[in-house]
């Protein structure tokens, strides 16, 4: 499918991806809302569907489509999913018009609810048939909102995955793994949204960003489309081990139900400053051929990044046809970001600041995560050989000790 984008570069038009994200039901509008503040890329329109017209009023969004108004009469679904399939029906039209001279369509919304779990597989099947790149990226119920939602939920998914090209899937529960029990409960959501904002963030920024070797929408698409299950991780880091740090952070996720074990496709990007190496480029790659199936079609690109602090590489990829599920130890891999030698990446004659930068933005994977504690010093003990052999295990990448075994 041709672009439909233009953007005047060097005083030229150059086609660019026009992508759309929308967020159905009140899960998703709210995820939209938070996402449109500050999104930092342009030609990204963001879009809210409800069933619930008071809560469509409170979205922060430009474009709003308040949808079975004669079946709810603003009032929403009251968990019932049929009743959101209806309204999503009654309005299929007008659905079907936002996705005209769309690229990539995200929809995002909670699962278990009426109207996003109703309403998305119809709008998912809209934006499909535009020809538009349809990616869902989505939440599941925490475990306390009970098993008639738990089950709701799991029925949406599977109407919805037959509906997408890709399906990015982040249980709630998960959040409890990387926030401690003063957080605020705004700011748990908050955290939530963020997973859901960075996996957008992710694949647009591949798309959008000019590279020293470049990543296209074409590619994108190659790998996702009719993809089936997908992760999208992001991993940031400094000092002397910063290339293999970044792709630890990006491929062990706390909050996501899979990892890129045996993945069939995948597209990564690496950017930094020009003091990127090609040696650096290699070892990240080698980590995650190592981790994909050996048939696999990997894509990679690399990119100048001047939104980076000095110093720091980030590592960005999208895999599909993936079979691994979730390591008991990625949780440690991914809070400590992964470095080597006790998560500590000023080792090894890393600077001294160096400590912070593997998580200097607060985000892991994309998603918050603890901010890394300053340790109390400590007397210096010469290891043993038994330790130094343990310690030497923990260099490698969760994923890969497991294929050890």
């Amino acid at each position: 499918m041709a672009l439909n984008g233009a953007n005047k570069r060097n005083g030229s038009e150059t086609p660019i991806a026009r992508v759309k994200v929308v967020g159905v039901g009140g899960g998703g509008g709210n995820a939209a809302s938070r996402m449109g503040r500050d999104f930092p890329i342009k030609n990204v329109e963001f879009v809210a569907i409800n069933t619930d017209a008071q809560d469509l009023d409170f979205c922060a969004v430009k474009h709003k489509l308040y949808i079975g108004k004669n079946l709810t009469r603003g009032l929403g679904t009251g968990m019932n999913p049929d009743l959101g399939r209806q309204a999503a029906e009654e309005n299929r039209s007008e659905i079907a018009d936002l996705f005209q001279n769309t690229d990539i369509a995200f929809i995002t919304a909670g699962m278990g609810g009426g109207t996003g779990g109703g309403a998305s597989p119809v709008i998912a099947e809209a934006a499909k048939q535009s020809g538009a790149l349809t990616i869902a990226v989505v939440t599941k119920p925490f475990a306390f909102e009970g098993t008639q939602r738990a089950r709701l939920a799991q029925d949406a998914l599977l109407k919805l995955k037959d509906k997408v090209d890709a399906l990015i899937v982040v249980p709630n529960d998960r959040i409890f793994s990387v926030i401690n029990k003063d957080t605020p409960i705004m700011k748990a959501f908050e955290a939530i949204d963020d997973v859901l904002r960075n996996a957008v963030q992710g694949i647009v920024e591949l798309v959008v960003t000019p590279g020293i070797i470049n990543i296209d929408f074409a590619d994108v698409r190659t790998i996702m489309q009719d993809a089936g299950g997908a992760l999208v991780g992001i991993g940031i880091a400094g000092g002397q081990e910063r290339a293999m740090s970044a792709v630890n952070i990006a491929v062990n996720s706390p909050l996501l139900e899979a990892t890129i074990d045996g993945a069939k496709g995948v597209l990564f990007g690496v950017s930094g400053s020009r003091d990127i190496k090609m040696n650096e480029v290699n070892d990240i790659a080698k980590v995650i051929a190592e981790a994909a199936d050996p048939s696999a079609r990997i894509i990679f690109g690399a990119y100048y990044d001047k939104k980076l602090k000095p110093g720091q590489i980030k590592v960005t990829f999208i895999a599909t046809g993936f079979n691994g599920s979730k390591p008991a130890g990625s949780l440690f891999s991914a809070l400590t970001g992964g470095a080597r030698n006790g998560g500590n990446p000023s080792a090894d004659g890393a600077s001294s600041n160096s400590h912070a930068s593997v998580a200097e933005s607060g985000l892991v994977n994309g998603f918050f995560a603890r901010e890394p504690e300053t340790p109390e010093p400590a007397k210096q003990e010469k290891p043993s050989a038994d330790k130094k052999k343990q310690d030497d295990v923990w260099d490698i990448p969760t994923f890969l000790r497991k294929r050890r075994r």
